[in-house]
Formats: C-alpha cells, structure tokens, sequence
C-alpha cells in the first residue's frame, strides 16, 4: 500500500469515528428526550421521589340566626376529578381516556366542565360578549390578539395531538384540555371534571379506576340552605373562581379551583367563612404513588350569626307581602331596627326571589317585571314626602330658628316669591308639634324658607340621608336636595325649591333603611347608630365567640335648644293617634307609638306611601321604616310589625 492509499483510508477510518460518535450523542439525546420530555421524569427522578402537594378544601362556615337557628350551612356531595399522578403523560392515551370520561358521564345525564368561548360546532366563532375569557384564551395558547376561533381550535389540536376523531370528538377534547390548561392541572392541581354527580355514578368511577386511569371521586361540600326565603339578596351566593379574578385571589392563597363569595354576606363576610384549605402531599417514583399524607390539616371556616330572628323576618315578609296582595300593589319595602345598637332586625323587600330560584332559575329571575334582583329595603331610592318633616323639624328647633311655641298660619295657600303652594288642610294658626301630627305643608314650607337650604341640607346628612349607612353588605347613598345635587342632575335649582325640600320632595332620594336609621335617630334623641347585620363570628361548631359586634355611633346631633326632641315626639305620637280604629289601630297597645307617614310624589303621575317610627315611646326598643310604590295608607302595616316584633320576643 502507497502513501496516498495509508492517507485515503486514515481519511476513512476518521470519518467513521465521527459518524459513530454523531451517532451515540444523537442517540444519548434522543434518550433524554424520552426520560425528560415525553416521559417527564429524569434519571434522577427515576431513583429519587417527586414530592407533590395538593389542596384540600376546607369546609365554608355557616350562616345562622340570632338564635343560632340556621341559614345557610353545607351539603355533602361528589366530584369526578382527574388526578396528574395517575393520567396518562402520553397526550393519545390521555384523550381516549377523557372520550371515555365523557361518554360514561353522558350516560348518567352529567355535563363535563368545558368553558372556552368558542361554539360548540363549525366553522368554529368566537361566543359574544367574552371578550375577558378570549383574551385570556389567546394569551394561555400563545397566539396573537387578532388570532381567529379557528386558529385556537387549530393550535389545540396540535397541542394536544387530537387527530383522526370525528369533528364531535376533537371539540370536545380541545374544549376539555383547555379547560384542563385554565385551571392549571398537575401534581398539586386536580382538575373537577365534572361536579355534585349522583351516588351511583360514583359508585361507578371508583368500581372503574383501573381503566380510567386518573379519574376518582373526590367528596367535598356544597352550600345548603336551611331557609331558602330568608334575606335572599343579604345572604348572597357563592361561585367559582374566574380567570380574571384569580389573578388578585390567588395572592391571596386561593387556587382556580377554590369557591369564593360573590355577593351579600358570604362575600361581605369572606375571610372568616372560607377557613384555610389543608395540604395533601403525594411522594411519586416515576409513575407510581409510593406514599400519601397529611402535612397541614383543613381547618374549615368560621361561622357568623347574623342580627336577624328568622321567625321575625319571615313575619315582617308576610306582613308587607299580604298588605300588597289585598291593595293590589306591586312593590315596596320594610327596615326594622334595635334602637339601641343599630342591629338589623328585619329587611324585607317585594318582589323578591329564594336562594334556590336564585341558583336554579337565574334567568327566570331577570324576566320577571319590577326587578326582583334589587332589594328595595337598602339599595331603593325613593322621595321621603312628609316623612322628612321630622328632620326639618330639628334644624329649625336647634338652630333657634323656631322654638316649641312658636306657630305660623296655614291658610291652606302659601305664597314664595312667584309661586303659590298649597297644604292638604286648613289648619290656622299652628305650632310644631302639631304641624307634625297633622302634616301641615305650610308650617314646613315657612320653616324651610327661614332655614335655608344649606342647613335643612346639613341635618338631612347628619340623619343619615345622602350616605351610605355602611351596612356590611353594602347600601345605596342617594342624594338630599341641595343646588349641587341639582347641578349633578343636569336640572336647574330655583329659589323655590327650598320650599319642597322641606317637605321631603324636590330632588332627594332615600332607601328604606335610610329612613328607619331617622327613626331611631328621633328616638335616641339626636344619636345615630350605623346599622349592622353581623352580630359576631364563632368557630365552625358556633362554640366558641371569636368576635362580637358592637354599637357603633355613626353621628350625633349635638343638642343646642332644649325640648327639640321632645316637640317631634310629641307630634309624631299625636300621628300615630290618628290611625283608624279596628285592626290598623296603634290606639290601646298598652304602649305608645311614635309615627310619621308620607304621600311622596315619586314622579308627576306616581305617588308612594311611606312611614317611619318607632315604639314603645319611653323606652324605645325597634325603629322602622316602610314603602309601597303606586300605592297608600302603608301605615296600615305598623300594627302588624309591632304584633311580631312582641310575639317573638
């Protein structure tokens, strides 16, 4: 052999050495790929344990009564969920096991959790009005905001590898992967494929595991409503965690998976309810559980008691249902507070719904006329007519602007610059006590040009009216008449005004329970406490208090006169002696009551009845307020709130 042949075969021998070579680090890659990426284990997970950790939920606390009577509690109930440990890493094999999900599921008369917001057929459109949920699809998926429907369904089947199904098929599996992507599924994440499934389906899924590689039943709670008509819009609901909302909660240390308050007291009352999850942690060897323990315990949530007696409450509802029943009337409300706390003792409101129907019926609900979903008792504004004389009444006795004696002559017309207005009575010459007891309209109209507007404006605040309340789970702050709130209105404030001001018209807004807070105002004499539904928090077993409300005062009138509430007392006692004898009757109750009623007009063609006061005179115990639209005499109602709130005492 030459030297050019030794040199043509070392050229050879050294380009196999690098083939071979190329080849094992090709191979060794490969390998790799298998172990880590498609396998998802490593080789040092091969030989050494995963550990993760996964929530356990804790159970909400209740909602009780007064007399621990209660509300809301919990219903036991089964989910079928899928468990990453035991879910097959290969993406095919995954899917026919989430078909067979399905299909057993369907056969039971159950819907799997599926929420993308893409339609359920071709050519695949995005659904209206999800724009959040879109965006969040598109950004969760990698694609570009001008993405199409079809382009998300497009990117899911190759995420995923679903080809070769029927059309049904691949949308189902896109819609449940995704679902499975959104709610973060893993090791510490189980994903809830489908939720409160009946006892033998359940029995089915566990008798089913082996196949179903990854599906179990896992037993959790539900909300339970022991009494579904008690303070439906107060209780409120709970629900699911959105993506949009999970952003804030998860800092929080809740997971997608979580349920949280979405209104009233379950939202008002959130962190003591929801009680903090406990931790479940799973040691994995490859694909197999080796072991499984508790390292925090669930520790469920508090309880809360709630101001309210339900026999009360339901008496109150009767009351002011049945009074509407036989007037014909549609809608109204009822306040009741303790005059001494300030404690919510009775809210109801017409038209109104059941937490079931609530749950169940949604839709239902938003068809029905007259808005059942808005509780007239704290978030309906309304014009207070004569109900605001008392108020009126105050500023000119404290401000000295009148005194207990002094009167003024209704002649039944009353003239103010280039406008004349007119009292419902002829009442001569007469003074505030009785102005209040007969409602003269021109006893307040020349009592409101002396004070003014900014001063009637001022105690109308210091009542309450023109603020929220500060109720736990929110009220409505309306407005008092005043040249910015007409500025606000877009109207045009004239001198004149002041005059209908006075009387509770012009442009002034008030809720129900606004106008029960101006009761117990007159009767603490001037002190205004702020309203609350939560008497206190207790542990779950409602054994021990944890906390306890107390009485807070939101404002006080500071007295600069003597007998200013002693004058209003006086005449709102002398109203309620003006009630008719018979059923209606607050005349030989054994007890004296203090009223005033109002004929608002609410529009130019709507006139409501209203009322407010309090009982028994002396020692005052309950404060309350009450509406009806298009209707009248609501006072008719007072007796009745009075004989429940005695007889369930």
């Amino acid at each position: 052999m030459d030297k050019k042949q030794r040199l043509r075969l070392k050229i050879r021998i050294a380009i196999l050495v690098v083939i071979v070579l190329t080849a094992m680090a090709l191979c060794g890659l490969t390998l790799m790929k298998i172990q880590i990426v498609e396998g998802g284990v490593s080789a040092y997970d091969v030989r050494t344990p995963r550990i993760s950790k996964q929530t356990v939920r804790a159970t909400r606390g209740e909602i009780v009564d007064k007399n621990f009577e209660k509300i809301v509690g919990n219903t036991p109930y089964y989910d079928a969920v899928l468990e990453k440990a035991y879910f097959p890493s290969d993406k095919r094999q995954g899917n026919e096991i989430l078909l067979k999900c399905v299909s057993l599921l369907e056969e039971h008369g159950k819907e799997y959790n599926e929420t993308v917001p893409i339609t359920s057929g071709k050519p695949y459109e995005f659904l209206p009005d999800k724009d959040n949920e879109i965006a969040v699809l598109k950004k969760n998926l990698g694609l570009q905001p001008y993405a199409t429907a079809e382009n998300c369904m497009d990117k899911l089947f190759e995420d995923y590898d679903i080809t070769g199904y029927s059309e049904r098929e691949s949308r189902i599996l896109a819609g449940i992967r995704y679902e499975m992507l959104l709610k973060g599924f893993s090791l510490e994440t189980k994903f809830t494929f489908a939720s409160d499934i009946p006892q033998e389906l359940m029995l089915l899924i566990k008798e089913s595991r082996l196949e179903l590689k990854g599906l179990n039943v896992e037993e959790t709670s539900k909300r339970g409503y022991a009494q579904v008509d008690i303070l439906p819009h107060e209780i409120g609901t709970v629900g699911p965690i959105y993506a949009e909302e999970y952003e804030k909660l998860k800092s929080e240390g809740y997971a997608l998976s979580d349920t949280v308050g979405k209104s009233g007291i379950e939202s008002a009352m959130e962190k003591y309810l929801r009680g903090e999850n406990g931790i479940l942690e799973t040691s994995v060897l490859g694909d197999v559980i080796v072991s499984s323990e508790t390292s925090k315990e669930c520790i469920p949530g508090n309880s809360v008691k709630l101001t309210i007696d339900s026999r009360f409450q339901k008496d109150v509802q009767n009351v002011l249902a049945e009074y509407l029943e036989k007037t014909g009337v549609q809608c109204g409300a009822i306040a009741v507070l303790d005059v001494k706390t300030g404690a919510v003792l009775a809210l109801a409101t017409m038209p109104t719904y059941t937490v079931t129907e609530y749950t169940e019926n949604y839709a239902g609900i938003l068809e029905r006329e007259n808005n059942p979903l808005v509780n007239r008792a704290t978030n309906g504004l309304y014009r207070p007519g004569s109900t605001f004389k008392p108020i009126t009444a105050t500023a000119g006795l404290n401000e000295g602007v009148v005194n207990p004696s002094t009167v003024f002559n209704c002649t039944q017309t009353y003239n103010f610059l280039d406008i004349t207005v007119r009292c419902t009575g002829l009442h001569g010459s007469i003074s505030a006590a009785n102005a209040i007891g007969v409602s003269c309209n021109i006893y307040f109209y020349e009592l409101g040009r002396r004070l003014g507007i900014d001063r009637i404006a001022q105690y109308a605040k210091l009542y309450g009216y023109g603020e929220s309340l500060g109720l736990e789970t929110g009220d409505l702050a309306g407005y008092v008449a005043s040249p910015e709130t007409f500025k606000n209105l877009n109207l045009e404030w004239t001198s004149g005004q002041v005059l209908q001001a006075a009387i509770g018209q012009s442009e002034i807004a008030v809720t129900p329970l606004q106008m029960a807070s101006a009761a117990m105002t007159v009767a603490n004499k001037g002190k205004r406490y702020r309203p609350y539904l939560v008497d206190s928090i207790y542990d779950y077993t409602l054994t021990n208090q944890l906390h306890k409300t107390e009485p807070e005062i939101a404002a006080e009138i500071e007295p600069k006169n003597p007998g200013v509430y002693d004058t209003i007392e006086q005449g709102m006692i002398q109203a309620a002696a003006n009630t008719p004898a018979g059923e209606y009757s607050l005349n030989g109750l054994g007890y004296q009551v203090a009223i005033k009623t109002g004929t608002p007009q609410q529009t130019a063609t709507v006139t409501n009845s209203a009322f407010i006061g309090y009982a028994p005179v002396g020692d005052p115990q309950i404060a309350f307020a009450g509406i009806v639209e298009k209707g009248e005499n609501s006072k008719y109602m007072i007796r009745k709130i009075l004989d429940a709130y005695y007889s369930n005492r």
